[in-house]
């Protein structure tokens, strides 16, 4: 059964067009704020959202995503009041597809059967949970059976080369790929790294192949145009945001101009 993700990518494949997806902190610059820019970006033409539920420990997460975290957390933004956040936006007619990423403890704390049945009622497509291995999927797959349930997006990076086919058998949505991209540096033979990385993961992918991690611009995946489905801005919106006191204008400005560059690549 298909859902809100995998609706977006079909019609983006009929379109011929790549995917901005953008991730933004929850409850940024506070919950009514976040919830115009959740506005603007669908206004704007952001494909997928993903929306970054605040955690103590944030493992996977440089430095920006940590700080915008525990700004977030210091505010009394909690997954039960995202939940309500999201039940508000779906009944006001925002359709954007949202996933959220979040970490493990956050949803055992929750219970995992509680968490995926607010996800279904408050139109949660999708699910990114970085500290989360495949071994050890088994409990929250299981969970996430039930009908509308998010789908659970397969994350995978430059270490992962052997394990890739197994990570992306019977995977759904879209494909996560972390680049690191931006940390490394920007050499010749970098690049070609990634893309001998990238086009592994494209040859065994069923699904679209999306690239996070390091990117600011659409020009940064002009080398892997050719491979990539899709780019993910994560630290660097939250940084414009945080330069422009999180105005919906500049967020509607980058996200239009970074959609019609990608797809002008």
């Amino acid at each position: 059964m298909s859902n809100r993700i995998e609706n977006r990518i079909q019609t983006l494949k009929e379109r011929r067009e790549k995917a901005l997806v953008t991730y933004m902190t929850a409850g940024l610059p506070d919950m009514e704020g976040c919830k115009a820019l959740i506005k603007a970006q669908e206004e704007a033409g952001t494909d997928i959202l993903e929306l970054g539920i605040p955690f103590s420990d944030p493992v996977a997460d440089g430095p920006v995503i940590q700080a915008a975290s525990y700004k977030a957390i210091q505010q009394g933004t909690n997954l039960k009041k995202v939940f309500a956040l999201m039940g508000e936006i779906r009944n006001e007619g925002v359709e954007i597809p949202i996933i959220f990423m979040m970490y493990y403890n956050t949803i055992l704390h929750y219970g995992i059967k509680e968490f995926v049945r607010e996800c279904v009622q408050c139109g949660v497509d999708g699910v990114i949970v970085p500290d989360l291995p495949l071994e050890e999927q088994k409990e929250l797959r299981k969970a996430l059976e039930i009908e509308k349930a998010p789908i659970l997006i397969q994350l995978v990076s430059p270490v992962s080369t052997d394990r890739i086919p197994k990570i992306l058998e019977g995977a759904r949505g879209f494909v996560y790929c972390v680049s690191s991209m931006g940390v490394t540096g920007q050499s010749g033979n970098f690049h070609q790294e990634i893309i001998n990385y990238l086009s592994n993961v494209k040859a065994v992918s069923k699904i679209p192949v999306m690239m996070g991690f390091g990117i600011c611009y659409a020009s940064d995946v002009a080398p892997m145009k050719d491979i990539i489905d899709g780019a993910i801005v994560g630290s660097h919106f939250i940084n414009l945001m945080e330069e422009h006191k999180y105005s919906i204008e500049a967020a509607k400005e980058y996200c239009q101009t970074f959609k019609r560059e990608l797809n002008a690549l």
